[in-house]
């Protein structure tokens, strides 16, 4: 997998293993501007990955870190989601500013990073589209259970699907 760093400042250390990946799109105009919010010191988000609409894959924070992408969230058992996950940002301008279909080269780049986190975590992994972003109202929309379930192992009900 090819990867072009773009190292982000906005991470801490992880607490827990990695066991989900969370999904989300930018929902900002352009990929350029959801990437400089993502490297801003001042703005405190960031994520793992951002993969732009012609597949190209950039790394804001390496996996054995804490990416500042799902707020202060939960899902089953785990109270702070962004320590037992893989961020994915998904370039798409949203409702917002004219949602799109996602490329199919964007969602092959999907596929292959939630492949290689499945990989290197060596366990099944479960797959959030929006539940992370619908808890902090911030913008969320799935990408589609096809294409984590593509990537991993059938899709469950609830929006979920687990590699």
């Amino acid at each position: 997998m090819k990867v072009i760093e773009a190292p982000s400042p906005n991470f801490d250390e992880r607490s827990l293993p990695i066991t989900m990946i969370v999904l989300h799109y930018t929902g900002m105009q352009d990929g350029e501007s959801a990437i400089a919010r993502l490297r801003d010191p001042a703005a405190k988000v960031s994520s793992h990955y951002v993969v732009a609409e012609d597949g190209t894959v950039l790394r804001l924070v390496d996996d054995d870190k804490r990416a500042w992408h799902a707020g202060r969230s939960h899902w089953r058992d785990v109270d702070d989601v962004n320590s037992a996950s893989i961020g994915i940002e998904i370039v798409n301008p949203g409702h917002e500013f004219g949602y799109r279909p996602f490329p199919d080269e964007q969602i092959d780049a999907v596929i292959e990073i939630a492949r290689h986190i499945r990989d290197e975590a060596g366990q099944m992994l479960d797959a959030s589209f929006d539940e992370a972003r619908a808890q902090n109202d911030t913008p969320a929309k799935p990408l589609g259970i096809p294409v984590v379930g593509a990537a991993c192992c059938t899709p469950t009900p609830g929006g979920r699907a687990c590699c």
